[in-house]
């Protein structure tokens, strides 16, 4: 099964994205990924929604890519932009053609999460005021 998100006019070329998508960032982009257990670079263990898992990080081309090699569902996603576009793309997979709904709809937010994780990167939200 794949999954999408887009974030428009993100304003990120391919170089800040491998810049900003280090493991040690993974918290503050995608809220579903509460701690970083782990950080060796492009390899390390993370604390996410569905538990403890390790984690591989991959530069590709026009991005990166993560992938949990432990998963029962071989769930990996890419976070790239194309060349010459401001959008941002999520794109995130598991090996499965169908799954328990309340797993698709963990990943359906995950993505989101990561949406708006990179959308307020690029623009934080306006502090409220009191």
């Amino acid at each position: 099964m794949e999954f999408f998100a887009e974030v428009a006019q993100s304003g990120l070329d391919k170089n800040h994205l491998k810049q900003l998508l280090t493991l040690s960032r993974l918290p503050e982009l995608c809220s579903s990924i509460s701690s970083v257990l782990e950080d060796e670079g492009e390899y390390g263990v993370i604390y996410c929604v569905w538990g403890e898992f390790a984690l591989n990080r991959e530069e590709l081309k026009y991005g990166v890519r993560f992938s949990m090699p432990g998963c029962p569902n071989a769930l990996a996603w890419s976070v790239t932009c194309d060349d010459g576009s401001d959008t941002t793309l999520i794109h995130c997979t598991i090996n499965k053609h169908e799954h328990d709904p309340d797993f698709i709809e963990s990943i359906q937010v995950f993505v989101s999460d990561w949406s708006a994780g990179i959308r307020n990167t690029v623009s934080p939200p306006e502090p409220k005021s009191a």
